[in-house]
């Protein structure tokens, strides 16, 4: 057997770390594995990786019986504290829950475990900023099945149960540091796993574990060589059962007096269920106003739309020179649509290469002056194909912190290294691009920043890839027909005064008003990106009325240039209205973020608005960053000034309403 232990740091700051002990056949998957964690978790992208691999004794390895478990659900964290208090209570020891929770705050930057004397509370890891380090351990497999995926039970009743029976420890209060994760537990051998359902704040990335030990059992240097170097494999071990069938039994009588109407309603014990995460992430969604929820909308989509029979001023699409109902694009459609048929009938490399496509790609080209374009299904395909295909494990990405969902899953996608740098710092990518030169490698960023409008400082950006010998790229999902004198997007918005980025991504589903996505560069990268971005290679190509559409509405915008001025003056008005309200909104682009902070509140606006006439979608986790929701307010070039400023008095009202409490019952 072998134990395989992964640390990954980011600037000397511990973001994650596992182990496993295997047979020799699983160090070479389980290795990679583990790395592959290291390097993407929700605390940060590591740059530091420790890998340590040693052999095991069978005769060293102590086997356990995983300790039996109960779930107690409750509402919010601070009912927690009765579990805990009461957990503390039969320990005998003096603390309070209050103390040991204040205790918690010097547990955030441990790398390790507090070891607390529960009588005196006092300290006793040897290394206070070090901590006591739980190592070699693992659960016994069955079948020969060997999976080193993020569990946070699994790998959570693993540890505990081999802290209770360690010499000395009478009990273990643990909150997981992982921000998306907020289940966590108390133990010991008595009381066997209790999982409390909710310890902390979602987005939280403060955690910590703190093992209880009461002197006079053992001396304490043998409790620490226990913990951190006895080899032990637990069985029985099995995943979490769901908890819809509880019926509120409790196993242990210590819980009994705890658990209040409000406090826990589901108590019960753990058995088998492949479904149970399910049920579990959708009512830990639900209850965090996190759940996501469609509209239908009944009506073709234009700046007035029918939702539930209610006739809403739009205020949340991406239409923004509102093409979708243009009435010269409708009728070209329906006039392709009877010479083409529907569909496309194969991809573009086999029989769904049309002249329409064609046309689309040549008219794309001169309308982003670029040598060529290639054409993709969808606005998110065009990222994950593009960055796959130029990067791989030899390269290296440097991403802005705030890039869109498609790119951060190109650049996972690529397996390369990815560096984050601070958003819209030219000064910090080029501190982090210093950091790795040289490397083959892209540096990738949005043109116009989806959920907070703003703009990339593109001569900087591209200035900073020449000079590295980076590839250069941006998103133009937001700023073709946005930003420019007439709409051309943001190397126009900068006078053209820069070098035209190597590869420019657009979508035709926004100011377009259409489907689909396009990479504009010089013809070798096009011609390379045909042969090699599978998103283009192994998916059937637009229909051709879909590219009937993208050509009517590129037309018409290359002879208006009246409606990006029609576009620019409405966002202006928007902000100027809002701000005379007493509402901080400001934005050069058809997007304005209005910040709410909580997720409920977020939400309970959006119904408000939605009963007043206006439709405005709330943004919230993990679309952005917890406690950072907004209405997501888009302008139209079809809006008028008296529908921008009658929303805009709406928007404060209903802030007024949710302040004083009148939304509470939404």
């Amino acid at each position: 057997m072998y134990s395989i232990k992964m640390r990954a740091s980011e600037r000397e700051n511990h973001i994650s770390g596992a182990e496993k002990i295997v047979p020799e056949s699983g160090i070479v998957p389980v290795a990679g594995a583990l790395i592959e964690r290291g390097m993407h978790h929700a605390k940060g992208e590591a740059d530091f990786i420790n890998l340590k691999i040693e052999k095991v004794r069978e005769e060293d390895i102590r086997y356990l019986d995983s300790l039996p478990v109960t779930t107690i659900e409750v509402a919010d964290y601070r009912e927690s504290y009765e579990i805990i208090a009461r957990f503390l209570s039969d320990l005998g020891g003096k603390g309070s829950v209050k103390e040991i929770m204040e205790l918690f705050r010097q547990t955030w930057s441990m790398r390790g475990a507090m070891l607390l004397d529960v009588d005196s509370l006092k300290r006793l890891e040897p290394d206070r900023e070090r901590g006591i380090r739980v190592t070699y351990m693992d659960r016994e497999r069955t079948g020969g099945q060997i999976s080193s995926e993020k569990d946070h039970y699994m790998e959570a009743i693993v540890l505990a149960t081999k802290v209770a029976n360690a010499p000395g420890i009478v009990g273990e209060i643990c909150i997981s540091d992982d921000p998306d994760y907020v289940t966590g537990y108390v133990c010991s051998r008595e009381k066997g796993y209790v999982r409390i359902t909710r310890m902390k704040e979602m987005g939280s990335p403060f955690g910590g574990r703190i093992f209880l030990y009461s002197s006079g059992q053992c001396d304490v240097a043998e409790t620490i060589e226990y913990l951190e170097k006895q080899r032990v494999i637990v069985r029985n071990v099995f995943p979490i059962q769901s908890e819809k069938d509880a019926v509120g039994n409790v196993s242990s009588g210590w819980l009994q007096p705890v658990i209040s109407e409000n406090a826990a309603s589901i108590v019960q014990q753990q058995t088998p269920d492949r479904f149970a995460f399910i049920e579990e992430e959708l009512s830990r969604l639900k209850k965090q106003h996190l759940y996501r929820k469609q509209k239908t909308i009944c009506s073709g989509q234009s700046k007035y739309v029918e939702v539930d029979g209610k006739r809403l001023l739009m205020l949340a699409s991406n239409s923004y020179l509102d093409l979708i109902s243009d009435p010269r694009v409708k009728a070209y459609v329906s006039q392709i649509a009877l010479s083409y048929g529907a569909g496309s009938g194969g991809s573009r490399l086999t029989t769904g290469n049309t002249d329409l496509h064609v046309a689309l790609e040549e008219k794309l080209a001169a309308y982003k002056k670029c040598e060529a374009v290639i054409v993709f299904n969808t606005g998110y395909v065009p990222n994950l194909a593009t960055i796959s295909a130029l990067a791989g494990e030899e390269s290296v990405i440097f991403s802005d912190e705030l890039n869109h969902a498609s790119i951060i899953d190109g650049c996972r996608l690529s397996r390369a290294k990815v560096v984050k740098y601070k958003h819209n710092d030219m000064e910090d990518l080029e501190r982090r691009i210093r950091e790795y030169a040289p490397h083959r490698g892209l540096a990738v960023s949005d043109a116009i920043f989806s959920m907070d409008g703003d703009i990339l400082q593109l001569p900087e950006f591209v200035e900073i890839c020449r000079r590295y010998q980076l590839i250069s790229m941006i998103d133009e999902a937001h700023s073709t027909g946005v930003l420019g004198e007439t709409g051309h997007g943001i190397w126009e918005q900068y006078g053209y005064r820069c070098a035209r980025p190597d590869i420019i991504m657009g979508t035709l589903s926004k100011s377009v008003g259409s489907e689909g996505g396009f990479v504009c560069a010089d013809a070798g990268i096009i011609d390379y990106l045909r042969n090699k971005a599978r998103g283009y290679i192994f998916s059937t190509s637009l229909s051709p009325v879909t590219v009937a559409a993208s050509l009517k509405a590129l037309e018409i915008m290359e002879n208006d240039a009246g409606m990006f001025a029609r576009l620019r003056e409405n966002i202006r008005t928007f902000c100027a209205a809002l701000q005379e309200c007493g509402i901080h909104a400001e934005s050069e682009t058809a997007i304005v973020p209005i910040l709410v902070g909580d997720e409920k509140k977020a939400l309970q606006m959006q119904e408000k608005l939605f009963d007043a006439g206006y439709y405005i979608s709330a943004i919230r986790y993990p679309t952005v960053a917890h406690n950072q929701a907004r209405l997501r307010a888009a302008v139209m070039a079809s809006h008028t000034e008296e529908e921008l400023r009658g929303a805009a008095k709406v928007i404060v009202e209903c802030f007024s309403d949710c302040e004083n409490g009148f939304c509470e019952a939404i």
